[in-house]
């Protein structure tokens, strides 16, 4: 569909006021957040919620005293856009359409170890993307679903009545929230404009095309209750019943709320407690859930872009695009598995020797083949000498290694950092980190020994390698191995900077009982299911909810279902702090 310049001046305009920031669609302007809007689509987002190098690995801060959370402490939410995935899906719910056109956006930021766009402001670029998303996606809407989404007959209602009713019922859900006043007629007037030169349905996609462009679709807004206070106070007021809505949908389904959801909001329900996880515990038992599932352990292992992931095809010939796929999908569906059909228990996660793969070609790596009988979904035992949970799939062990070699550098900071929530400094500038090139007669601890001797290194490396070493039984794709060139491998590692599990090791199943049994990862896993919840990095100011969310975990005994529902009952998912606005 073309574009006129006063078909776009006229969409920048609407879009713009409803916001009160035209200026905000300038590429680098922050825009200004209006007591009675959202941000502009060239927002910010404000503060991080952590440092720019912190890969999600923040505890929360040390306990605090009971006195400190007689009332909610939590801290600042910063405004956030669509990532790509939530895009996609919410353009499915909203409109009965499957599309690719976020594919294009800009690649998606990270709070931690998850994607969440709350650092750089849109770009000029990025502006003319979602208006072409927009107009190709409202144009599709009228064309495959144009009664479903008009949900009245101009002829028997009248044209603007007809208008009306859609612009309210759509204009409801596209923005999650009921359309105030002053957004009908805004949104009508676009309609009127259109209508002069163009016939009902028509004004009607432009209509839509508006709503797609809007910061109340493109980002997760909350202002509700901001104008009552003054801003920058540091209050702390409880999150509007259809922003709550909107964040226990996208932390459970990456998506809208539906109708039922929506209805307990307009119910007032989700403000109590019991409500919310009521909604919370319907929306974890939905199939949808399992997206969820599966995202939060992709990132969380970022094992979310396995196609990006090159090995020498001299040395690994059989490591094709379709293997990382099946790698990849392996970590999703071994995850959902375990939580939603399994036992759900993170000691499963970390330590269960079986793949639920039908992959030739992955379970070729593995060494074994389909039992008998074999049902799509079944559980396929695997060595327990060899594999245990998430740490030892091949997707991880393949990401976190060079592409000719293994990499204890690597795969000890995925432990370090994503599991032990132990945050490492990056290496000096100066550091050389090209890897020693392979020998058949040296090992890979003899060729990184010198990371350990030299005193300008030892500091971090005490911390990395003794984690690292530890997975040297699997090769550069994750392939189970007990010689390296023509040496025995030596997988003994040690663990040390813990509060529980320090000492030696031999390789990476007793590793990952080892770190199954730490209350150092229990209280990690639990802070980057907060951190996947709320799209920051938790820091002190949320240590109650932190603590609270750890304490039912252990309760549960360490029951991930559990834990994600105790997410949606903290302070911190139910509070928001006003500082300077968001």
């Amino acid at each position: 569909m073309g574009r006129s310049t006063a078909t776009r001046s006229l969409v920048l305009s609407i879009v713009a006021a409803s916001t009160g920031c035209y200026s905000g669609f300038q590429a680098g302007d922050p825009g200004e957040l209006d007591a009675s809007a959202g941000a502009s689509v060239g927002e910010a987002g404000g503060d991080t919620g952590g440092d720019d190098g912190d890969d999600g690995s923040s505890t929360g801060g040390e306990m605090p005293p009971e006195s400190a959370c007689a009332e909610p402490t939590v801290g600042r939410q910063p405004l956030r856009r669509l990532t790509r995935a939530q895009y996609t899906t919410t353009v499915r719910d909203l409109l009965g359409i499957d599309t690719d056109v976020a594919d294009g956006f800009p690649v998606d930021e990270r709070m931690g170890a998850f994607e969440s766009n709350a650092i750089a402001p849109i770009s000029n670029l990025g502006v003319e993307q979602y208006m072409s998303a927009a107009e190709t996606l409202a144009s599709d809407a009228m064309t495959l679903h144009r009664d479903e989404v008009v949900g009245c007959d101009p002829v028997a209602m009248g044209e603007d009545p007809c208008a009306e009713s859609f612009i309210r019922t759509m204009g409801t859900r596209a923005h999650r929230r009921p359309l105030s006043e002053d957004d009908v007629q805004l949104y009508l007037g676009v309609f009127d404009g259109a209508r002069e030169a163009s016939d009902f349905d028509g004004a009607i996609r432009l209509v839509l095309q508006t709503m797609l462009q809007s910061p109340y679709f493109l980002y997760h807004v909350e202002v509700q209750g901001q104008s009552e206070l003054p801003a920058g106070d540091g209050s702390v007021i409880a999150v509007d019943d259809y922003e709550l809505a909107s964040r226990l949908s996208y932390y459970l389904w990456g998506s809208m709320p539906d109708d039922t959801l929506f209805a307990a909001a307009d119910s007032g329900a989700l403000a109590d407690p019991d409500g919310l996880a009521e909604q919370a515990e319907r929306l974890l038992a939905d199939p949808r859930a399992s997206e969820t599932i599966a995202s939060f352990h992709l990132q969380w292992l970022h094992v979310d872009d396995m196609t990006s992931v090159d090995k020498d095809e001299e040395l690994f010939p059989d490591f094709n695009e379709s293997l990382k796929v099946a790698m990849q999908n392996e970590v999703a569906d071994f995850a959902s598995h375990v939580i939603q059909e399994g036992d759900g228990n993170l000691r499963t996660l970390m330590s269960g020797s079986f793949t639920v793969t039908d992959d030739p070609q992955l379970l070729a790596l593995y060494g074994v083949e389909l039992p008998v009988g074999y049902q799509p979904g079944d559980r396929v035992e695997l060595d327990p000498e060899q594999r245990a949970g998430l740490l030892t799939q091949p997707a991880l062990l393949a990401k976190a290694a060079h592409t000719d070699q293994s990499s204890p550098v690597h795969r000890g900071v995925v432990v370090r950092e994503n599991f032990l929530c132990q945050p490492l400094p990056a290496p000096p500038d100066d550091v050389d980190d090209t890897p020693p090139d392979p020998d058949p007669n040296a090992t890979t601890r003899e060729r990184f020994a010198e990371h350990t001797s030299n005193p300008s290194c030892a500091a971090c490396h005490v911390l990395i390698d003794g984690l690292g070493f530890g997975f040297e039984n699997y090769d550069a794709v994750g392939a189970f191995r007990t010689m390296e060139g023509n040496l025995p491998v030596d997988a003994s590692g040690e663990v040390v900077a813990t509060a529980d599990i320090d000492g030696p090791f031999d390789g990476a199943v007793e590793l990952a009982g080892m770190l199954a049994s730490s209350s150092n990862v229990h209280q990690c896993v639990s802070n980057q299911w907060l951190n996947y919840a709320l799209g920051r990095v938790v820091g002190d100011e949320d240590s109650c909810s932190s603590e609270s969310v750890y304490a039912a975990f252990e309760e549960s005994d360490l029951d991930v279902p559990s834990l994600i529902l105790s997410v949606v009952t903290s302070d911190a998912f139910r509070y928001r702090r006003l500082e300077g606005g968001m």
